[in-house]
């Protein structure tokens, strides 16, 4: 009972180092290439960028507009209070926990930079490609432990909840509605395109940082020749697989179809090797996201 009170501690851990390290990650793609350039990426803090360049002069106690980061953390109360209602409460802890960090990351490391200066100057272009990546690696981080940036993060997850369509791709969608504000708040046709450049890197990075970004292949062989290629496979590639007995749709003709599973850098090998001795074999390549396994990668406890 003990070790597993330890194994259950660990984990919790490692998942809020996790948060920790995905909201410094985040933090730093916003100060250092997003809000320089009134990049409006979606979410509560793309809207506040909005209200800190709108509010830039109309406070005295802020003469530099109201902070990004305690501004999201206001805006998010609401919706992370429907999340933990949808999500339950432990998605709440460590979503509150993931957007206080974010928050907290932005607003110190803004003092830091001295307000908000581009790393890549007179480059809005650049720094919408490198916004977004670190937007998606942040993001993906905090979304593989368990929690969320909140804001359309959350929106999004509930969403995935009843649907099962992919996070990144939901993302795309909400936040599109967050940069059209960005539009009207200041009146540029470059501000949504440059935001929609983000948003788009950042669904593909965390699409593949959820799904695995391997090049392994998965193979679909029909050939009379199976038993010299599935010894190929066994012994030479070292790799095991499956024979499937199907029948052919013009034919009628029952043949064994062989599946299994290898790396891009077996794949040149077994092609060739079926091309020596089978001509006329038919081949399904297709690209594996990521395969979990013996061989390849192993099954992690949860």
């Amino acid at each position: 009972m003990q070790k597993k009170q330890k194994k259950y501690f660990r984990h919790g851990l490692f998942s809020y180092i996790s948060v920790t390290i995905g909201a410094f990650i985040l933090a730093s793609g916003y100060v250092l290439f997003i809000t320089p350039y009134k990049i409006v990426p979606g979410g509560v803090f793309g809207i506040s960028i909005i209200i800190h360049y709108l509010t830039q002069g109309v406070f005295s106690f802020m003469p530099n507009g109201l902070p990004v980061g305690a501004m999201g953390l206001i805006l998010d109360i609401p919706i992370t209070l429907v999340g933990i209602k949808m999500l339950g409460s432990k998605f709440g802890v460590k979503n509150v926990f993931g957007v206080v960090m974010t928050s907290v990351f932005i607003d110190t490391l803004t003092i830091i930079c001295k307000n908000y200066t581009p790393l890549v100057v007179n480059n809005a272009l650049l720094s919408s490609i490198f916004g977004g990546v670190l937007f998606g690696i942040g993001v993906g981080l905090i979304f593989k432990a368990k929690g969320a940036t909140g804001g359309t993060d959350t929106i999004a997850m509930i969403i995935a909840k009843y649907t099962r369509l992919p996070l990144g791709q939901l993302l795309i969608y909400v936040d599109s509605a967050v940069v059209l504000l960005g539009l009207i708040a200041f009146r540029s046709w470059e501000i949504p395109l440059y935001s929609w450049i983000v948003i788009f890197i950042t669904g593909r990075v965390i699409d593949g940082m959820m799904q695995g970004f391997g090049y392994d292949k998965a193979l679909f062989i029909i050939s009379d020749k199976y038993e010299e290629i599935r010894k190929k496979i066994l012994i030479d590639l070292n790799r095991g697989g499956t024979y499937f007995l199907a029948e052919g749709m013009y034919g009628g003709k029952k043949k064994k179809v062989i599946y299994t599973n290898i790396t891009r850098s077996e794949l040149p090998t077994l092609i060739d090797y079926i091309k020596e001795i089978d001509p006329h074999a038919f081949l399904t390549v297709i690209n594996a996201n990521e395969i979990i396994g013996h061989g390849f990668k192993p099954i992690k406890e949860e």
